[in-house]
């Protein structure tokens, strides 16, 4: 057998493009490669802050992601993915400008849990910014535009901390607020069968938002766990 050569690097299937922030990222958070059983290609998108790409929209950015990820694949990786879920609104034009599959957004899984859900029930998405998600991120991830939205905005430590991109994070207080979050929207929408967590770093409070409320919860790592199975299929 001959090797085949061609990538500048190897063994990483999935490159992620990776927002510009010093917050800390936990075991459980995308950008944690300890968060993965396989390895990840990061790079880092320069000038593309929490609050720029949340809450403005990502005003100007588009083409400094085109080029990261283009970037990526040049450097070998099959498959891209963003941490963050905001960034659903560049899906079209990142697929198109890289030639490779592209899953900008943990909210792409929306209509797949729909599918999986007996009939009077739906998904229910978490976000970290309820205010700023607009129908056209909801859109440009395939999401049904009458699906029920929660935000940890109101709570005291986890989107204050994240999108402020502050150096210290209290993990309990941000699991709290992503716990009450995800109570408070099931309790206003009872046909709520499933939770889809928009935003990256809720990961590592995925497992309490589950016991909290009962519901299967479905965020980025089980959406990027799934995309690699395709891009790189398991050898039996």
């Amino acid at each position: 057998m001959k090797a085949q050569g061609g990538k500048a690097v190897y063994g990483a299937s999935v490159g992620i493009l990776m927002l510009e922030a010093r917050f800390p990222r936990i075991a459980g958070d995308m950008g944690n490669a300890t968060s993965w059983d396989f390895p990840v290609h990061y790079k880092i998108v320069r000038g593309a802050s929490p609050d720029k790409v949340v809450r403005r929209n990502a005003d100007g950015l588009l083409p400094d992601f085109i080029a990261a990820a283009q970037e990526l694949v040049a450097d070998g990786v099959d498959g891209i993915t963003t941490n963050c879920g905001f960034l659903s609104i560049f899906q079209q034009e990142i697929a198109e400008a890289v030639g490779v599959p592209v899953a900008t957004s943990s909210l792409m899984q929306t209509a797949m849990v729909n599918a999986l859900l007996p009939r009077g029930k739906r998904a229910g998405i978490l976000t970290i910014s309820g205010s700023t998600l607009t129908p056209a991120h909801l859109s440009a991830a395939g999401v049904p535009a009458d699906t029920p939205v929660g935000s940890t905005e109101g709570g005291r430590e986890f989107t204050r901390a994240i999108l402020g991109n502050e150096l210290e994070l209290d993990t309990a207080a941000a699991e709290a607020d992503n716990v009450d979050a995800a109570k408070a929207l099931v309790a206003a929408h009872p046909d709520i069968g499933a939770l889809v967590l928009e935003c990256t770093n809720m990961g590592p409070y995925a497992p309490a938002i589950r016991a909290a409320t009962g519901l299967p919860v479905f965020s980025i790592l089980n959406f990027v766990a799934w995309f690699q199975a395709g891009l790189s299929p398991r050898r039996f």
